[in-house]
C-alpha cells in the first residue's frame, strides 16, 4: 500500500507553500513510486489565497485518520490560534504514530497542539525570536534549515520547506530517487539539515568563490582521501583565515560539518544503490572505519548502516 501523505489547506495560505509539498509528493515523477497524495482542507468552504484567487479542496480533516505523513505547510498568521478541531485531528494522528510535518510558520500549528513541548523545533528565522517567547516548553534552533525530532519534522521558510520535503523523500525512497526529484525542480540535490538558514552578509560571488566550488566538486569525488582545513586552503591556494570565511559564505556551515554531511550522503548513496560490504563503504566514504561510520551514521540518522541498507534494499 503507498505511503499516505496528507497536506493541511487553510484559507488565506500562500500558494508557495501549498506547492511546495504538491511538487514533491504529489507530481508524478518518471521512475518514482506515487504516493497516496491528499490536500485536506482544515475548514469548510472555498479557500482564498494570499495571491488573490480561491481553492475548492473536496476533503476535509478526516483525511488526517489514514495519513502515514501530515503535511502542515504553513499558517497564516501566528497570532492567531488555529481551529480547534486541526488541532485535535493532530494530536490523534501523533498518538496513532503519524510523522507530522511543521513547514516554516507551520511550526506555530505543532506548536499550539503542544505537540512540540519538549522537542527540538525551527521556523522562519524572523519568527523565531517571537515563537521561542511564545513556546518556552520548545527548543527553538533558528540557525538551521529543517530539524527532526521523533516523530516531527519542521523547517525554515520558504526554499527550505524543498529541502525538508525532499529530505522526507530521500528517507522514505532512497538518495537516488530523491536527487532525482531535485534535478528535475533544478534545486541542489540535498542540503543537510543543520547548514545555516540565514547568512547576515552575503557577498557577490567572484573568482574566488569558482575556484573554492570547484575545489569543493574535487572532494566530493575524493572523500576516501583525508582533509583538513589546512590542506584544502592549501590546495585552494587561500590563507586559512581567508579560506574559512569564503567556505562559510559558500555553504553556510563549517569544512568539519560539510564534509560529515558529504560522506554520509556518499555512504547512503552507497548502502542503496551498491553491493559493497559496510567495512568497504566506510572505507570509500572517507570514515576509515566501521565503527567510525556506525557512530556517525547513528547519530545523524537514529539508524545503523545495515538496517538503512535493509529498508531501502529488502535484504
Amino acid at each position: 500500500m503507498p505511503h499516505a501523505i496528507a497536506v493541511v489547506a487553510f484559507d488565506r495560505i500562500s500558494p508557495f507553500h501549498l506547492s511546495t509539498p504538491c511538487v514533491v509528493f504529489g507530481d508524478r515523477h518518471p521512475g518514482v513510486p506515487t504516493f497516496d497524495f491528499t490536500v485536506c482542507a482544515a475548514e469548510p468552504g472555498p479557500l482564498t489565497t494570499t495571491a488573490g484567487f480561491s481553492l475548492v479542496v473536496p476533503q476535509g480533516l478526516e483525511a488526517l485518520a489514514r495519513a502515514d505523513t501530515i503535511i502542515v505547510p504553513s499558517w497564516r498568521n501566528p497570532s492567531e490560534r488555529p481551529p480547534e478541531t486541526l488541532l485535535d485531528a493532530l494530536v490523534a494522528a501523533h498518538r496513532r504514530g503519524a510523522r507530522i510535518v511543521g513547514l516554516c510558520l507551520g511550526a506555530y500549528v505543532l506548536a499550539e497542539a503542544a505537540l512540540l513541548d519538549g522537542r527540538a523545533a525551527t521556523t522562519h528565522w524572523a519568527y523565531a525570536e517571537d515563537f521561542a517567547k511564545r513556546y518556552p516548553k520548545v527548543r527553538v534552533d533558528a540557525d538551521v534549515l529543517y530539524l527532526e525530532d521523533g516523530q516531527f519534522l519542521t523547517s525554515a521558510g520558504t526554499a527550505a520547506a524543498i529541502d525538508c520535503c525532499l529530505h522526507l523523500l530521500r528517507q522514505q525512497l532512497g538518495a537516488e530517487i530523491a536527487n532525482g526529484v531535485a534535478r528535475r525542480l533544478v534545486v541542489p540535490p540535498h542540503r543537510q539539515g543543520g547548514q545555516a538558514q540565514f547568512v547576515e552578509q552575503p557577498v557577490t560571488p567572484n573568482a574566488s568563490d569558482a575556484r573554492l566550488s570547484g575545489l569543493l566538486d574535487w572532494v566530493r569525488a575524493h572523500l576516501d582521501h583525508s582533509h583538513t582545513l589546512d590542506s584544502l586552503a592549501a590546495r585552494a591556494v587561500m590563507t586559512r583565515r581567508t579560506f574559512t570565511r569564503h567556505f562559510r559564505q559558500l555553504t553556510g556551515t563549517t569544512v568539519g560539518a560539510w564534509l560529515l554531511a558529504e560522506r554520509l550522503a556518499l555512504a547512503q548513496r552507497l548502502l542503496e544503490s551498491s553491493g559493497h560490504a559496510v567495512d568497504a563503504i566506510s572505507v570509500m566514504a572517507g570514515f576509515g572505519s566501521p565503527v567510525s561510520l556506525r557512530h556517525h551514521f547513528h547519530a545523524a540518522f537514529g539508524i545503523s548502516p545495515a538496517a538503512w541498507r535493509k529498508m531501502f534494499k529488502g535484504d
